[in-house]
């Protein structure tokens, strides 16, 4: 991965939380970074912000679940860079908790439509460019709710969940479920190609998606997506990562 050029990255929902901690690092290491968010003014704001402190970040309008705004951000980053090296598939929601039988189709619908469908559509559009690198990264951030392993044994390694629980939220886990099934198979299609792809589990954050009930910083929960967006050649592909303040992280069941 030895270039003299800044290598160019995109992350999804980037004007807050997570997704802002991922890109600062990013920048911090020196990558030219496309701040996505689907709010124009608080994308500029975060721009601002970020390269008020010296960093190579550009905001881009992306709203995932518009096909067409993911089309223009396509355009204008081939426009402007000719390619991509790393996607950072931040962008995510949820409905409040309720149990899965008071859970209406409609909010599992507009809950997969963010965090799998708005997932592919920004894989698809990005890929032609992350196919003229030459060492591209793609990173999903999913969620330990979403592993069917823990689930089943109601067992979170984590420790946020006393043994024996194990949160039961139809729109959000089931779509983070998803998105690892999504993560592997594009692994499997990638893999020949050089490309790595990987999900990671950024650990209990407080985010607006809590309500800021988590316990560890979203420059903390950045810190594994950040580690998979830079892996060296040879790094691990269909992995999914979480945060345990480790150096590489704890190896998550699917």
């Amino acid at each position: 991965m030895t270039t003299n050029s800044p290598r160019i990255a995109l992350v999804t929902g980037a004007n807050k939380g997570i997704g802002r901690a991922i890109v600062r690092r990013l920048g911090e290491l020196g990558h030219r970074v496309y701040l996505g968010a689907r709010n124009a003014d608080r994308g500029r704001n975060a721009e601002r912000d970020l390269r008020a402190d010296g960093l190579d970040v550009h905001f881009v309008q992306l709203d995932v679940t518009d096909e067409s705004s993911v089309a223009l951000a396509a355009k204008r980053i081939e426009e402007e860079q000719g390619h991509l090296d790393i996607l950072v598939n931040n962008a995510g929601t949820g409905a409040p908790v309720v149990k899965p039988s008071e859970t209406p189709p409609s909010v599992v619908r507009r809950t997969y439509e963010t965090n799998v469908f708005g997932v592919i559509a920004v894989i698809h559009a990005m890929l032609p460019l992350l196919r003229r690198s030459q060492a591209a990264r793609i990173v999903n951030v999913s969620s330990l709710v979403g592993s069917l392993t823990y689930a089943a044994e109601r067992n979170d390694p984590s420790g946020v969940f006393p043994k024996g629980t194990f949160p039961a939220v139809l729109d959000y886990g089931t779509s983070k479920a998803a998105l690892n099934a999504v993560t592997l198979t594009y692994a499997n299609e990638l893999r020949d190609e050089g490309i790595l792809v990987n999900a990671v589990s950024p650990g209990f954050c407080a985010t607006d998606i809590n309500d800021h009930q988590g316990y560890l910083t979203p420059e903390q929960g950045a810190r594994i997506p950040v580690l998979l967006a830079t892996l060296e050649d040879g790094g691990p592909t269909a992995v999914f990562l979480g945060e345990d303040g480790t150096p590489t992280g704890q190896r998550l069941a699917w």
